[in-house]
């Protein structure tokens, strides 16, 4: 009986562990699955979140309205439409751009309820508006999570019907001028042009009326109606259309003008591709710097694009809140106004005028430099644009015009690479000297127009213009002979003769506001070839140098074998490089230079002045796939001022056969500058 009561006692105890352990698993899956439903909740207020800072990133008022709570609406006494109005008046007029959120963080707070903060930044006319800090609450009504609403969503101290208000003092961008304080790119008034569309009358009077401006300020029909489509556009707005350079005397039915003071290049064609031009700030302009305002102009190319920060300046003002009377409250943005600077270049306004005039659009460029002090007195590329157009309206017609020119003017050839030609002969030369095996007086026979080393050179031969025999240092630089230097470099050797152009600038990052790459003497380390060798010694091969570069090289001639470096700011120290070849060397090879003028078979002799000393050097550059064909030639001209040392010349013309030589077209820049370098 006692075992059988002791069975029966047991059922009792394992029944009731087995209640405890379902009772446990029950509570921990109520628990688990209220974990989870806690986590998916998170995950859709995050979401809510998210798409309310990314409509508001994005200014898409009208598409967040459907995330705020109409009990917060109500509660402010706004609606969906009113919320939508206030956010477009208050940001299109502080003209807010590059709207970013960060430090976002949603946290539970009570139950269906989650605290929702975050920090904004934004650009303004006064630059960038940053570390506003907001806090919110995310709540549940529904199946949905909204965003409670009120103005301090806008901005943080906004309550009721509070309004901001925008005032802001424009600086006036600093100008560029030439070394004696003559406008490069100044600020200047000139009568803007435009239509009111309502005034242009209707059907046959308002299509007559638009080809009357048209022909008037050589704008075309297209080009306008496209303006007149803008979706700001009232019958009543004043529609900007050009800026007109002379006075506005007589104006078309439906046109106006009033004044504006724009950004303007004097000088227009002849120093576009280095003082470059200014344009509108765009988006990407300010997602590249935040700190740019979002109004205003901002250098695209060339010095205005380079010195930017200097001449831009920053627009002062303030961005407030006030009250629906219009009291100020606080400021949410105080800038103080700085106008830009001036900057003064060591460029001749004159010299850069005559520079340009010489090429008559024919593809090429002028580099005139201070031998001495480095100073760039100009640097001039053809053919050119005008950059007025470009920084206050070009049409459709006139940008594909230049962009489909083929001998594409916006290239600032004075800054590209080329191989330099017989130009360069002159440091093959100075190098020889140096090291000793070039003889200045030796003299060499050569037979014949062209000349290899051996049969090891195959069918490859180096070829010469002028035949002559026997030939010295002085008759190869004024005959400017291929082979002579060929079989020097050859003679020096490639280390002699690498370690010699190392002493000049091959490799260097010029401390110039142009961009443009290092010199090139071979696409790598070494020659590789006895050809091409030969081939650089004489300025072909692989050479790759600016004129800017090549006219920097050539300065160690006019400074007893000193280089000295370009600069383009007057206010900058000159730098130079001591000792590149010995003055020996250096007056040897500018002396004989002077025999390209004045010996009556000399290539410039065109150019000889009895009243003035001018040393000269030619050169051509020939480009073509292989030898035995013709192809294109360059053109160059090395003009180096012996009588005063004031000025040196460095002229090429691309495709010299089609477009005449340097030398042919040179003539009134080089009298230009002897006259001026008495």
């Amino acid at each position: 009986m006692e075992r059988k009561d002791r069975k029966k006692s047991k059922k009792p105890l394992i029944l009731t562990i087995g209640g405890i352990v379902i009772v446990a698993g029950l509570a921990g899956g109520y628990f688990a699955y209220g974990q989870w439903q806690s986590a998916q909740e998170l995950k859709e207020a995050e979401k809510t979140a998210k798409t309310f800072l990314t409509h508001l990133s994005k200014q898409e008022f009208d598409q967040f309205t459907a995330l705020l709570s109409e009990a917060s609406l109500k509660q402010n006494d706004f609606d969906e439409t009113q919320v939508v109005e206030k956010y477009q008046a208050i940001f299109s007029g502080i003209d807010a751009q590059g709207i970013k959120s960060s430090d976002v963080k949603v946290k539970k707070a009570e139950e269906n309820e989650y605290t929702f903060s975050y920090k904004l930044e934004m650009t303004t006319p006064l630059g960038n508006l940053k570390d506003l800090s907001y806090e919110t609450i995310i709540q549940k009504e529904g199946d949905h999570f909204v965003v409670k609403w009120s103005p301090s969503l806008i901005f943080p101290e906004m309550s009721g019907q509070d309004k901001v208000s925008v005032s802001v003092d424009s600086a006036l961008r600093g100008e560029i001028v030439d070394r004696n304080g003559e406008g490069l790119a100044v600020n200047q008034a000139f009568d803007q042009v435009g239509i009111v569309p309502g005034k242009l009358g209707e059907g046959q009077t308002k299509t007559d009326n638009i080809k009357a401006f048209s022909d008037q300020f050589r704008v075309s029909v297209e080009d306008i109606e496209q303006l007149l489509k803008q979706s700001w556009v009232t019958p009543e707005s004043f529609v900007p259309v050009t800026i007109s350079y002379d006075p506005v005397t007589t104006l078309p039915q439906g046109a106006a003008a009033q004044d504006a003071t724009i950004r303007y290049y004097p000088l227009k064609e002849a120093a576009a591709q280095l003082v470059g031009y200014v344009g509108k700030i765009t988006a990407e302009d300010i997602e590249k710097d935040p700190s740019l305002s979002s109004s205003g102009v901002i250098g695209k190319v060339g010095l205005e694009q380079a010195y930017d920060k200097q001449l831009r300046g920053q627009d002062g003002g303030s961005i407030s809140i006030t009250d629906e009377n219009g009291t100020k409250k606080s400021d949410l943005q105080t800038v103080e106004k700085k106008d830009g600077e001036k900057i003064q270049l060591t460029i001749d306004k004159n010299v850069q005028s005559q520079a340009y005039a010489i090429f008559n659009s024919r593809p090429g460029s002028a580099v005139i430099m201070n031998p001495q002090q480095g100073d760039l007195l100009a640097t001039a590329s053809s053919p050119s644009f005008d950059p007025n157009k470009m920084a206050n309206g070009i049409s459709q017609t006139d940008y594909d015009a230049y962009a489909n020119n083929e001998n594409l003017p916006f290239t600032a050839r004075f800054a590209t690479g080329y191989a330099p030609g017989s130009t360069f002969k002159t440091i093959t030369g100075a190098i020889g000297l140096d090291a000793g095996t070039l003889k200045p007086d030796e003299e060499i026979a050569i037979d014949g127009l062209k000349w290899q080393k051996d049969a090891s050179w195959g069918d490859y031969f180096v070829t010469r213009v002028k035949e002559a025999s026997p030939v010295n240092l002085r008759t190869a630089l004024v005959n400017s002979d291929n082979i002579y230097f060929a079989e020097q470099t050859l003679r020096m050797g490639e280390e002699t003769f690498r370690k010699g152009l190392d002493k000049f600038i091959f490799g260097e990052k010029l401390d110039l506001s142009i961009p443009m790459n290092p010199a090139q003497i071979s696409n790598e380390d070494s020659f590789n070839s006895e050809i091409l060798l030969a081939d650089t010694g004489y300025g072909q091969g692989q050479l790759l140098i600016s004129p800017i570069q090549q006219a920097t090289m050539y300065t160690v001639f006019q400074n007893e074998g000193k280089l000295v470096y370009p600069k383009i700011e007057m206010d900058k120290e000159t730098k130079t490089k001591e000792n590149v070849v010995s003055s020996n060397a250096a007056n040897t090879i500018v002396t004989d230079l002077l025999g390209s003028v004045e010996d009556e078979t000399g290539y410039v002799h065109n150019m000889y002045n009895p009243d003035f000393s001018l040393a000269a050097k030619t050169g051509t550059a020939e480009i073509k796939d292989k030898q035995d064909t013709v192809g294109k030639e360059n053109s160059f001209l090395l003009a180096m001022d012996r009588s005063n040392n004031q000025f040196m010349a460095m002229i090429m013309v691309e495709d010299s056969r089609k477009n005449d030589t340097a030398t042919d077209i040179s003539k009134p820049l080089i009298e230009y500058l002897e006259a001026n370098n008495k």
